[in-house]
């Protein structure tokens, strides 16, 4: 039985661009599960792209018009539209899902590498979780620095889905001895972006 074509809308992390062997492989995966891509940069990366500075991104809080912008470009058609990113872009995607204005626009938020919270650091970026108003599924790697398992399983957001990946690091790297690759990872993180995304698009259906 084929799968329905859906449409994400996805956007990288801090460091590395939506070119990087990470986001390449989580496009051909997701590609895979039939889920059309849109690959997104913020533009202080692009000018890091261009050959400009490589200065840091800029605050949260201006970053999310840049994605509103281009949500609001992507969702023209009207048709349901989920909303992704990578870590950092992953939070800038998860404070749109709590937005009034750009939830009416999407269906759901999927987030690869949640930073939960700067490693060492003890200030949560959790915040906008409560007004949440679309499903936010997050892929966390199991000992991921920004948010490992036994810190984070003992939370509970309404709305927020998590779903933790064998031993993997903040690139879903898991260690040797847990039988599973970086590859595999990916795989299944984009299988289980597909199985969500289908339940929500049941779940909408007249």
């Amino acid at each position: 039985m084929s799968k329905t074509a859906v449409k994400l809308l996805l956007t990288h992390g801090a460091g590395a661009s939506c070119h990087s062997d990470f986001m390449q492989q989580l496009c051909s995966a997701l590609f895979a599960e039939q889920i059309e891509v849109s690959l997104f940069h913020f533009g202080y990366m692009q000018t890091r792209l261009d050959g400009g500075s490589r200065r840091p991104p800029p605050k949260a809080t201006l970053l999310q018009p840049e994605l509103m912008a281009a949500l609001k470009q992507f969702a023209r058609d009207g048709q349901p539209c989920f909303i992704a990113g990578k870590s950092m872009g992953g939070r800038i995607a998860s404070m749109l899902a709590a937005d009034p204005e750009a939830a009416a626009m999407l269906a759901g938020c999927f987030v690869y590498g949640y930073p939960f919270h700067a490693p060492g650091k003890s200030v949560w970026r959790t915040a906008h979780f409560n007004q949440l108003t679309v499903p936010l599924v997050i892929l966390q790697g199991e000992r991921d620095p920004f948010g490992k398992r036994n810190e984070v399983a003992a939370k509970h957001w309404p709305g927020v889905i998590l779903h933790w990946l064998n031993s993997g690091d903040h690139d879903f790297k898991p260690l040797k001895s847990s039988g599973q690759s970086q590859a595999s990872l990916i795989i299944e993180a984009a299988s289980i972006t597909r199985r969500y995304i289908d339940a929500i698009l049941d779940e909408t259906q007249p």
